[in-house]
């Protein structure tokens, strides 16, 4: 069996706007979250939203097992033939990793079957813990108890989002706050996976142990075959039963 395949997406703006955010990704959220894939043994490549078709090819979807997806401030430059695409996709078998905004994103949106991704939020770069609620599940291998986050982006409840399948990381703010931040989907034959750690402005995704959920979560994303089945009108058939 080969590496799984996974295509990094990134809007790419905020790195290319803003000198201090540029300082802490100088090669780009999706850079940085490529590298640690690949040098994980993962076959990472990435993409962009100002490339053609965001980058997001028939071709480059066809051969990714799994997506990543941070957006943030250009939602809706996103194609409504694009996120068709990718829907189509994760309903066929492709994994989709939603981090951090990606939560308001058109694709995971329509994955979820709501318009909305509302929730609380307060960009003051407070401390985060990210507890693990299923130790057992394979995206949280190799995580203790919990994850501190010296600063970060708050989000709060309540998340206008389905019940998860599986929540495997609830966090806490200073604040008070607590969200759910770590929730398994499964639509179709796709599995999906939202995490909410990774503002722009914080160095989030140089921590081990958020690059250990990333990486855990991209190998969960990867499902395993399901066979095709027929739907639509099925004519008669007959079953001959021997007694």
């Amino acid at each position: 069996m080969g590496a799984i395949s996974v295509t990094v997406w990134n809007e790419f703006l905020h790195e290319k706007e803003d000198p201090g955010i540029a300082a802490v990704y100088p090669d780009g959220i999706h850079g940085c979250i490529a590298k640690f894939l690949s040098e994980a043994g993962f076959d990472a490549r990435t993409a962009t939203l100002r490339e053609p078709q965001h980058g997001l090819t028939d071709e480059v979807l066809a051969k990714t097992d799994v997506l990543t997806w941070w957006g943030h401030m250009a939602h809706g430059e996103v194609a409504d033939e694009t996120v068709e695409k990718v829907y189509r996709r994760v309903q066929d078998g492709m994994g989709l990793v939603a981090l951090h905004s990606g939560h308001d994103s058109k694709i995971f949106k329509k994955l979820m079957g709501t318009d909305t991704g509302r929730l609380k939020w307060r960009e003051i770069g407070e401390k985060e813990i990210v507890w693990v609620i299923d130790r057992a599940h394979p995206i949280a291998e190799g995580i203790d108890e919990k994850i501190v986050i010296p600063h970060e982006e708050m989000y709060g409840e309540p998340f206008g989002i389905p019940a998860p399948d599986e929540l495997v990381f609830a966090s806490w703010f200073e604040g008070g706050e607590i969200f759910r931040s770590g929730c398994c989907f499964k639509r179709g034959k796709g599995r999906i996976f939202y995490f909410r750690p990774g503002h722009e402005s914080f160095p989030i995704y140089y921590m081990p142990e958020i690059q250990t959920v990333v990486k855990n979560a991209v190998r969960w994303a990867k499902a395993p075959y399901i066979p095709s089945f027929v739907d639509g009108h099925t004519p008669e058939t007959t079953v001959e039963i021997k007694r």
